[in-house]
Formats: C-alpha cells, structure tokens, sequence
C-alpha cells in the first residue's frame, strides 16, 4: 500500500492521536521492523565483536563516535533519537522512541534503563497512541533499572536513582528517587567536574 510519507511523525511531535488504522501508520510500522531488525543483528553479535555498532550506525543514521551503546539493546524508531557527544548506554536498555529522544552531552544510562516516548489512548487502547518526546540534558546520570516516562525532560547534571519512575520533569542538578520519583536533594553546582 502506497502512503505519503511524513504525517505521522508530524503527529507523533504534536503528542498524537495517531491510529494504527489509518494507511500513514504503515509508515511508523516499516520503521519499528527496521529498527527491529538491526537491533536483532546488532545483539545476535558477541559483545567483543565491534562490528555490532555498524548495525547501530545504520540504525540511528549516523556515526556512533563519541556515543557507546552496550548489547544487548533495543530501539523501536532509531530515526527519532538524538545523541550529543560522550553519551553512554549500558547493557539491556529498551528505548520505546517514537515520540523522539535526545540525549544531550555527557548523559549516562546504568544497565537495564527504559525510556517511553508513547502511551495508548485510554479508551481506545489498542489502536490510538499518545507521545511525549523525552530529553535527557547534559551530563545528567540514569541509575540502574530506572523507568522514564513520556513526555519528561530530565535536567542537567541530574541524578536518577536506580529503580525510579520518573513521571515529571527533574530539575537541573537534582537527585531523585522512588515510584513515582521525587527530589532527595539538590547537589551544589559548583562542586561540578565537566
């Protein structure tokens, strides 16, 4: 089926609805088999075999110097997420990335970090999706197992706790933890290596 290309990202950034019904979600369907399948080439690989990270470069459309992903990985739409310089992603992160990501300068995710950029509509729940693109600023630090939720935009040189759910936006420089997240303490930013 042929369809026009570019409308439902447009959505996607306006935080949706989109429809799985309408023929412009095919567009969306193409790219998460896409992203699938490199992600399935890229961890099929054994973790001392540098070729895994072409399959990432083509995943994500460009050079991958100055970002290191660890395998295994998983990203659902590589074309909606971007990367500053010196990012690093341990091990056994999910990047559910259709409502777009970036990742300014210096962020760093701790094994097995999730971050959701789409949530099923309430009463529609099988076909209509909402988003909510996510940032990550500079130098900000994601613990282990952390959870970030669509639509939050987390500070600089912030802290994530391991195993918090952030549902709001985290200020620059705070740390947070728990379910829902919240602040434990603000650090001094002058104490702040670059």
């Amino acid at each position: 089926m042929d369809y026009e290309k570019g409308p439902v990202y447009k959505l996607m950034d306006e935080g949706g609805p989109t429809d799985v019904r309408e023929p412009y979600f095919k567009e969306a369907v193409d790219e998460m088999m896409r992203a699938r399948t490199l992600c399935a080439k890229a961890n099929a690989k054994l973790p001392n075999d540098p070729s895994y990270v072409s399959d990432l470069e083509e995943l994500f459309g460009r050079s991958l110097d100055g970002v290191r992903i660890l395998t295994p990985f998983i990203c659902d739409f590589g074309n909606r997420v971007k990367f500053g310089k010196n990012v690093f992603i341990n091990h056994s992160a999910i990047l559910s990335a259709s409502g777009g990501i970036e990742f300014e300068d210096g962020v760093s995710l701790a094994p097995g970090c999730r971050i959701a950029t789409i949530n099923h509509d309430f009463n529609e729940r099988h076909t209509k999706y909402t988003y909510g693109k996510v940032t990550i600023k500079k130098n900000a630090w994601l613990g282990m197992g952390v959870t970030v939720c669509p639509g939050v935009t987390i500070g600089a040189y912030a802290v994530v706790a391991a195993g918090a759910v952030v549902t709001k936006d985290v200020p620059d420089y705070a740390v947070v933890g728990g379910v829902p997240a919240k602040v434990i303490k603000m650090q001094d930013p002058n104490e702040q290596k670059e």
